[in-house]
């Protein structure tokens, strides 16, 4: 096993599941990176596992799968240019999350857990529940009481314990984490690495349907900004295993600017999280403050030759009319890429992949 404490080196335990360091109070992450070997992609598995060589999830532990991945990646035309739309709301539980999901509760029984929960603003909840609905965990899933009705609705109907907690999406965290020191499994999609080899599975993806050809720019939502750093590291990943393959793509972050501190990281330099507000937003997805890895988000865009990109609310819902009209039915977080991609689309190199993160039926 390949994960370790990024400020202190430790070794990610053989039993438990700690969210934190217990030595330091440090990030648990990945530190060998697992090349994308094409021979190596089993496509008699169910959903992403096809891609399982690349986990590091330990080899007896059965997979715990909906059918999540394989999204299509749909073309249409934008200001006289071809642009691709990577469908993840089409994803089981209406969003990209599940490609965490699946490999989350999977460690999570290798390991004997069978009561877990998460803090989510709807999306990681759901995604959460519906696999551990499928594994027999217990969940619990706190969420802040302003979160949308039908992701509230969708984590009940799996079964799992709705927790709605007063306050900012701030406040739901620290109610969880307070939880979790009282020795509750915690199966954070923030703090826990498991997530992010599952999100690079929409990299490979993206690689096959192009062609074997990598994209030439990623425009996508960013709170945590799991998704964009498992991209990055999934990109990372396919050119470590193909020698032809030189660069990876130019990366465009996008945040609501009512709460935009991986954008303000990246303009500005500043680490300073109390110049940070978390105001309403309708994308309340990326209503995330203090992102855990910002900063790794933020030098990954840079790495790029990418930026971060913050979006107005008034720009929010005329965005996400646009994208219907074009058949995409997604949610106003998803929904934020649409004036990023105006703004930016005659400057990004080809071929250009928009990602549309959640979908429209959750949001009323």
């Amino acid at each position: 096993m390949d994960i370790s404490c990024s400020s202190c080196g430790c070794d990610f335990p053989p039993e438990g599941l700690p969210y934190i360091c217990p030595t330091c109070g440090g990030l648990y992450d990945f530190h060998v990176d697992v090349p994308f070997n094409p021979a190596q992609v089993d496509p008699s598995q169910p959903g992403i596992w096809r891609y399982r060589h690349t986990f590091g999830v330990p080899p007896a532990a059965s997979p715990i799968s909906l059918g999540e991945g394989n999204t299509p990646l749909l073309w249409a035309e934008v200001m006289g240019r071809k642009i691709a739309f990577k469908c993840e709301f089409l994803n089981p539980s209406g969003s990209f999350k599940d490609r965490g999901s699946t490999i989350i509760v999977t460690w999570l029984l290798s390991r004997g857990i069978t009561d877990a929960m998460e803090d989510s603003s709807g999306n990681a909840g759901a995604s959460l529940a519906a696999y551990a609905a499928r594994s027999g965990i217990k969940a619990r899933v706190f969420v802040p009481q302003s979160a949308s009705g039908p992701k509230c609705r969708q984590i009940e109907a799996y079964g799992a314990e709705l927790v709605p907690v007063p306050g900012s999406r701030t406040d739901v965290a620290e109610a969880a984490r307070g939880r979790a020191e009282e020795g509750f499994p915690y199966a954070s999609h923030a703090y826990l690495p498991f997530n992010l080899p599952g999100y690079a599975t929409a990299a490979y993806e993206m690689y096959e349907q192009l062609g074997n050809k990598m994209p030439g720019s990623i425009i996508l939502p960013a709170g945590q900004g799991g998704l964009l750093l498992g991209l990055v590291r999934g990109f990372d990943a396919l050119r470590k295993g193909n020698v032809a393959i030189t660069d990876i793509p130019m990366i465009i972050g996008v945040q609501a600017r009512a709460c935009a501190p991986i954008w303000a990281l990246f303009s500005t330099g500043s680490r300073d999280g109390g110049s940070i507000f978390e105001n309403r937003t309708l994308a309340e997805g990326v209503r995330v403050r203090y992102p855990l890895r910002g900063e790794a988000v933020a030098d990954a865009v840079m790495a790029s030759h990418g930026c971060m990109c913050a979006v107005d609310e008034e720009e929010i819902l005329p965005g996400r009319a646009e994208l219907a009209q074009m058949g995409f039915y997604v949610e106003p977080t998803s929904a934020i890429v649409w004036p990023a991609l105006l703004k930016h689309i005659r400057d990004i190199p080809d071929p250009v992949v928009v990602v549309l993160t959640g979908s429209g039926y959750k949001y009323e």
